[in-house]
């Protein structure tokens, strides 16, 4: 199971499963640079994998006008 904490809108999420950082974006209909991706204080690239327990904490970067 992994968790995902999504800033600014403060949401939590839990996902079975997902293979990359990409993966996940996509799920969540984010690009790559919609949001910052962080898994215990370090930013991740779209290939990074993830795994089973991770804590992930996404940050909205993208303008809403």
């Amino acid at each position: 199971m992994i968790t995902v904490f999504v800033e600014p809108d403060n949401e939590t999420l839990t996902f079975a499963r997902h293979n990359t950082v990409l993966m996940l974006q996509r799920r969540l209909g984010l690009r790559v640079n919609d949001a910052l991706i962080i898994r215990g204080g370090r930013l991740l690239t779209p290939d990074s994998r993830l795994n089973d327990g991770d804590e992930i904490r996404i940050r909205k970067v993208m303008s809403t006008g």
